[in-house]
Formats: C-alpha cells, sequence, structure tokens
C-alpha cells in the first residue's frame, strides 16, 4: 500500500538548485508519483549570518514507513553533500517530513506533522502551490487557508522558478 507524503526541501550552500533537482531525482529510489513546486527564495531564520535559501516542497507516494521514509531522506542528504554542524546551520541539503498521510506522530527523532510547518511561509507558499485543500492532520485546516494567516511573512517568500521549469530539470537525465 502506498502513503500520500509531503516534503519540505532546502538549501542554501553551493548550487541550491542543483542541490534540490539531485534530491529530487533521488527520491525516486523509493517514491512514485512525484508532484514538485517551484522554487523560491527565502531569508534564513534562526542563524541569519547565511546565504538565503532555496526552498520548495513535493508530494509522494511511497511504500515506506514514516521511519524508512526518514532513514532514506537522511541518505539523500548525505549523498548531496549534508553535514551536520549546528542548529539552524548553512547546508547543502535539508529535507523534511511535512506531512505523512493522516499520521500523527511524536518520537524521539521523528514528529509528523512537522510541528513548526504551520509557522513558515517558506514551507506553505511551495506547499499551497501543489496541495492547496490539503488538509492538516490535527489543525484540519487546509494549506490555503493557513496561508492566508501568515500573509505579510508570505511577501518574503519570492518565486525564482517556476514548478514546470523545475520538474523538467528533475525529469531530465543525469
Amino acid at each position: 500500500m502506498l502513503t500520500e507524503a509531503y516534503l519540505g526541501l532546502g538549501s542554501n550552500l553551493g548550487d541550491r538548485q542543483g542541490n534540490i533537482v539531485s534530491a529530487l531525482r533521488l527520491l525516486r529510489w523509493f517514491a512514485k508519483d512525484l508532484k514538485v513546486s517551484g522554487l523560491y527564495e527565502t531569508d534564513p531564520r534562526g542563524f541569519e549570518v547565511q546565504p538565503r535559501f532555496l526552498n520548495a516542497a513535493c508530494s509522494i507516494r511511497t511504500g515506506l514507513d514514516a521511519f524508512q521514509l526518514l532513514a532514506g531522506i537522511k541518505e539523500i542528504e548525505r549523498a548531496v553533500g549534508r553535514h551536520r554542524s549546528f542548529l539552524n546551520a548553512p547546508r547543502t541539503l535539508d529535507v523534511d517530513i511535512l506531512i505523512y498521510g493522516r499520521l500523527v506522530l511524536n518520537s524521539p527523532g521523528l514528529v509528523v506533522p512537522h510541528p513548526r510547518m504551520t509557522q513558515r511561509a517558506f514551507v506553505l507558499v511551495p506547499l499551497a502551490e501543489i496541495a492547496p485543500d490539503l488538509r492538516h492532520p490535527t489543525q484540519a485546516e487546509t494549506v490555503r487557508s493557513l496561508l492566508a494567516c501568515r500573509t505579510e511573512s508570505a511577501r518574503d517568500v519570492r518565486i525564482v522558478t517556476p514548478a514546470g521549469q523545475l520538474v523538467c530539470n528533475v525529469d531530465r537525465r543525469a
């Protein structure tokens, strides 16, 4: 049985777009029906003295459970050159599980839905592009309505690559 999952992707080191495209290609190891937003540029949060981020969201269908998906994502991050140094550090790639089916989970190492996704315009803007009517599993609000509450910060999320162009890059053979 396949489960629909939504992921957030970000990069602010090296070839930011290339890092995200590489991650999306590698997701095909264990995902089907990849749907990808455009790329959005945003200011860093937390540790703010670092380069701007490119962010995207995607939906997949996968036969992996949430913990297996997380392990696969961590492997993809390593393959693209991620090294964990400190919280909110600059990074070549960051991939988060935003929503995994209707699962609600709070365990060491994995919380689903992502606990801060509703507070982050850089997550909600690309997610609303691909799934505006998706309902948050615990808040029962749609992504569109969650984003409407973040209109001021949403203005800081600027599209730089439309979805169609990014998908062409993902579909192109490396």
